[in-house]
């Protein structure tokens, strides 16, 4: 028998996965990595030791699993998608840290952007709204800060990327420096009508067009990995962003399906088809995976902080030991007591794009304790997550029959509970809740031939288990207006 070993490099962790043929988890191995605050709304990540992260459990999910590199017909790999890297093309070193996609530090240009009245013709060609999530502004800052970047780019001695494509560059020995349309299309560079770089936005951050990736499909056999790396070269046939590989995992491949996924952040996508869809509801329109010769469109919402506040509530504010112990205090207690909790850290995504907004706890009362913390905090999630389906909602024009979810967070059976009582919509966790590194391993195998169609993967879907809606529809929309109330409160804090 051969397998897929999927590589999901996420936010705070690297993990791998072994599939078989069934899409069955083999074995799993994660270790987290470093998070670096230089400065407040500042985030950075250490890209060697990503890649120290991603090598160390790759070997360990193959031991755990008992297979050896030949045993493997293809990798997969997804990753957080926004976070910006810079290369030195002849050391294959950083130049610096990577900014990560929740970095707050480009907002001002941003702004200036936006003065120049130029917001209008990013959307038009990128999908994107003008914020500092994206790659772009990353990568000019990068440019313009680390001493002789810019002398060095234009000379043809840099190379930027996505996560994907700092990972392949290591992987294939800088074999092979190549990303695909789901990441390219989050950088603010990419063009996802023409399906290309574009040169005007690149003259706009003056960025060399000798510093990117080439765009392959997002499931084809882009490179092999290096001779020195495993036993046996294993060829990498998937790449896509975390988002849009779990879209394809959750195999909500035709128009009008969506999921979401609770990780560090909160993601929302509906597949829109082979046409991209203008959004009215400040939705951002982006590549789906391309798993075939035609070029494929979502909407998508973007949560900035979903699971990290409860890394926040163990780290930071010491209530929990564990983020599994937050479900039991939550369910504590049996209502918030009033009290509501935006978690703001990094701003405000969809459909409020405020940089400017940060963290609030409203309605403390003597009364209110840890549990009533805990609880709001969780339906946090919740909350943000119903903004960006109504949003999705009325976009499409579609009301939705259900909601398929995946990542860490949907472990937590009340969250899951109170996410269906918010919505009034049937939320239904899948089996494998691993549906972001089946997704990429999904399109590894099937750039290979491992997988003969989508048809044969997409039998393999299977419910776990629904969550139905049980919360009276005037208690939910009272909680719901509480929410956009501490939202308003919390708007705009950074800049006053």
């Amino acid at each position: 028998m051969s397998f897929i070993l999927a590589l999901d490099q996420g936010t705070t962790s690297s993990r791998a996965i072994v599939f078989d043929y069934a899409g069955t988890v083999q074995a799993i191995a994660q270790k987290e990595f470093t998070q670096i605050y230089p400065r407040p709304g500042w985030v950075e990540h250490d890209p060697n030791e990503i890649w120290a992260t991603q090598m160390a459990v790759a070997s360990e999910a193959l031991a755990r699993a008992g297979r050896k590199a030949g045993d493997i017909a293809a990798i997969g790999i997804t990753n957080q998608r926004e976070t910006t890297v810079v290369w030195d093309r002849a050391s294959g070193e950083p130049v610096a840290n990577a900014i990560v996609w929740q970095d707050r530090r480009t907002a001002g240009l941003c702004d200036a952007l936006k003065a120049k009245g130029l917001e209008a013709a990013f959307t038009e060609r990128t999908g994107l709204v003008l914020d500092a999530y994206f790659s772009g502004t990353k990568l000019a800052w990068l440019l313009d800060n680390v001493p002789g970047a810019r002398q060095r780019a234009g000379a043809g001695r840099l190379a930027f990327g996505t996560v994907d494509a700092w990972l392949i560059w290591k992987l294939s020995g800088g074999a092979a420096h190549v990303t695909d349309p789901s990441n390219a299309s989050r950088t603010l560079l990419y063009n996802i009508h023409d399906g290309a770089w574009d040169e005007e936005l690149l003259q706009t951050f003056r960025v060399p067009p000798n510093m990117l990736p080439a765009v392959r499909p997002s499931s084809a056999v882009v490179a092999e990995t290096a001779r020195d790396l495993f036993t046996a070269r294993i060829p990498i046939a998937g790449i896509a962003g975390d988002q849009q590989a779990a879209l394809f995992g959750q195999r909500c491949t035709a128009p009008g399906m969506v999921k979401n996924t609770y990780g560090t952040g909160c993601f929302m996508l509906m597949h829109t088809g082979d046409a991209p869809v203008r959004s009215r509801s400040k939705l951002l329109t982006t590549a789906a995976c391309q798993s075939g010769p035609r070029a494929e469109y979502a909407l998508e919402g973007s949560v900035f902080i979903a699971g990290a506040v409860v890394q926040w509530l163990r780290d930071g504010l010491g209530i929990i030991k564990s983020s599994a112990e937050v479900e039991a205090l939550a369910a504590s207690v049996a209502d918030n007591g009033g009290v509501y909790f935006v978690p703001a850290f990094v701003g405000l995504g969809t459909p409020h794009w405020d940089p400017y907004a940060r963290g609030a706890v409203q309605g403390l009362t003597r009364g209110a304790t840890a549990a009533h913390i805990a609880r709001a905090a969780l339906e946090a999630i919740a909350y943000q997550t119903a903004d960006v389906l109504r949003a999705m909602e009325a976009d499409s024009g579609i009301k939705l029959a259900e909601l398929r979810v995946d990542g860490g967070a949907t472990r937590n059976d009340f969250l899951m509970q109170f996410q269906a009582d918010v919505l009034g919509v049937p939320v239904v966790r899948p089996r494998v809740l691993e549906t972001t590194a089946l997704g990429a391993g999904y399109l590894a195998g099937l750039g290979i031939g491992y997988w003969k169609s989508a048809d044969e993967i997409s039998g393999q879907w299977r419910a776990e288990r629904v969550f139905e809606p049980a919360m009276d529809r005037a208690q939910a929309h009272a909680l719901m207006a509480g929410w956009h109330k501490a939202v308003e409160r919390a708007r705009g804090w950074a800049s006053t």
